[in-house]
């Protein structure tokens, strides 16, 4: 580990009142589930990439009218 890395997690473990050891295990769960929420991210978009299909179309359309609706009946009454 870098000295200059190994400062840092000192200082920041002190800060925080943990031990170096905690504070690099925090580190690790707050990465490997950055990566996991990168992953589902990634996964979302594929799914959608090809865009909606007929049914999702008119479930949008749908979704918008009813918002617009909700828009009306609060602010323009």
């Amino acid at each position: 580990m870098k000295e200059s890395v190994y400062n840092e997690l000192c200082a920041l473990a002190e800060e925080m009142n943990v031990s170096q050891d905690e504070l690099l295990v925090i580190a690790i769960e707050k990465y490997i589930q950055g990566h996991k929420n990168q992953k589902l991210l990634c996964s979302i978009n594929n799914a959608y990439a090809d865009g909606l299909d007929a049914s999702e179309k008119v479930m949008l359309d749908q979704m918008r009218r009813h918002q617009q609706q909700l828009f009306e009946q609060e602010y323009l009454q």
